[in-house]
């Protein structure tokens, strides 16, 4: 794919840091859940450039400013026996959307599974975002239906940690 005109991408790195915690924001308001968002600049250093790091970010520019980024991290398939690659956030600020840098976004990040040897790339959406699910279709994106996804956090996730190692 060819990038739009005036449209690069970065992979993430420390500076980054501010600007993505910034899209982080930007991208819970749209999505109803600012009240959720508890990330700092310090956690987001931590996770993406840490000892331990437990995830990776690109920055999508136009005309050298920040319009977008995504987020992802390496899942395993036990069936496929292969990494996979997880979106766990893909946002571009609203008034950037429709020039087509969402789209490349994804085609770099599956350029990048496809090198990593990756079997699928993967990402959730919400059911109410129709938008997303209309562009996501028309990349030929199939949805996992007969899935649902299930989660422990915060109390309840304490409240089942009674591991005896």
């Amino acid at each position: 794919m060819k990038l739009p005109q005036g449209f690069r991408i970065v992979q993430g790195e420390p500076e980054h840091v501010p600007v993505v915690l910034k899209f982080i924001k930007e991208l819970a308001e749209y999505e109803k859940m600012s009240d959720e968002v508890v990330a700092t600049e310090k956690m987001l250093h931590d996770s993406l450039f840490g000892d331990n790091k437990s995830c990776e970010v690109v920055i999508g520019y136009y005309n050298d400013e920040p319009v977008g980024f995504a987020l992802y991290f390496h899942n395993f398939s036990t069936f496929l026996s292969r990494p996979g690659l997880y979106l766990e956030d893909l946002y571009v600020q609203p008034e950037m959307r429709g020039n087509g840098f969402g789209k490349a976004l994804l085609h770099y990040l599956a350029a990048l599974a496809n090198k990593r040897d990756c079997g699928r790339m993967e990402w959730s959406v919400l059911d109410w975002n129709k938008p997303a699910i209309d562009f996501y279709k028309s990349l030929g994106a199939k949805p996992m239906d007969e899935w649902t996804v299930y989660r422990l956090s915060g109390n309840a996730l304490k409240a089942f940690d009674d591991f005896d190692d």
